[in-house]
């Protein structure tokens, strides 16, 4: 019982945390990302000729588990502090946290809100699921590697990924440029709802405020943490990234049309 109650965290962790970049966090971070490629190669490769109904089974279960989990471990630290109002600063307004909304929105949509929400998830998982499990400085400085913190948290970050990645490679994503407009919008919606929500509260929603021991540090150190610059500088490297993905995309995708 004793073991139980230290993975999930009642009464606070007595171990303490292995620490961000330890040999453990790098070992439990590289098992996720491995499985994560695995797995997506593997379905990707069984469903790729199939049609797009049977495309989608794979879709709407990633869609179902991420929320399942992500919703099982917000119900779990609202009871671990006895706080019922707790998910008031656990609202999906980071970038990685998108997917919760962007997901189901791919699995259950039409039209070009399903293929916007594919792009999307498509742009942004595998970077989500890197930074989420090699660069999370703020869970793996604070938590145990073996808790549900750790753990839901690198699942949800993983499952993103594996979708991106299957997406990718079923072909499901298209990755229109005329869908870049309304993915920026969707970025920059939340971008605005997040930074508003930072205002009222002490939360750090889409890492706005503060790096919080992730790689925003750097941009933040960079501004002395202007409140202006600093998530303008944020909000600018996300655009750009999208404009990069999409280039890097096109050149593959033209590289293998000439083979």
């Amino acid at each position: 019982m004793s073991i139980i109650k230290e993975f999930f965290g009642f009464g606070g962790y007595e171990r303490p945390p292995e620490g961000y970049m330890s040999v453990q966090h790098l070992i439990f971070a590289s098992i996720l990302t491995i499985l994560m490629f695995a797995l997506a190669i593997i379905f990707a490769v069984k469903y790729k000729n199939r049609s797009e109904a049977e495309k989608n089974k794979v879709i709407v279960f990633s869609a179902i588990l991420i929320d399942a989990i992500e919703l099982s471990r917000i119900i779990l630290i609202c009871i671990r502090i006895s706080d019922p109002w707790r998910w008031l600063y656990m609202l999906p307004f980071f970038l990685c946290s998108i997917h919760f909304i962007t997901m189901p929105l791919a699995a259950f949509s039409k039209g070009r809100v399903r293929e916007a929400s594919l792009d999307f998830t498509a742009i942004f998982g595998l970077l989500g699921a890197l930074m989420g499990t090699y660069f999370a400085g703020n869970n793996f400085s604070a938590y145990p590697i073996l808790s549900i913190d750790n753990i839901a948290s690198g699942l949800t970050h993983c499952i993103a990924g594996f979708f991106a990645l299957y997406v990718l490679i079923t072909g499901s994503a298209k990755l229109e440029k005329k869908n870049i407009p309304i993915t920026i919008s969707i970025l920059f919606g939340f971008c605005i709802v997040a930074y508003i929500a930072n205002i009222f509260t002490d939360c750090n929603y889409m890492f706005l405020s503060r790096g919080d021991g992730t790689p925003y540090d750097i941009v933040f150190n960079f501004t002395d943490g202007n409140p202006v610059l600093y998530p303008l500088i944020v909000v600018l490297l996300f655009v750009i990234y999208i404009f990069a993905f999409y280039f890097l995309y096109y050149s593959i995708r033209k590289a293998s049309k000439k083979k």
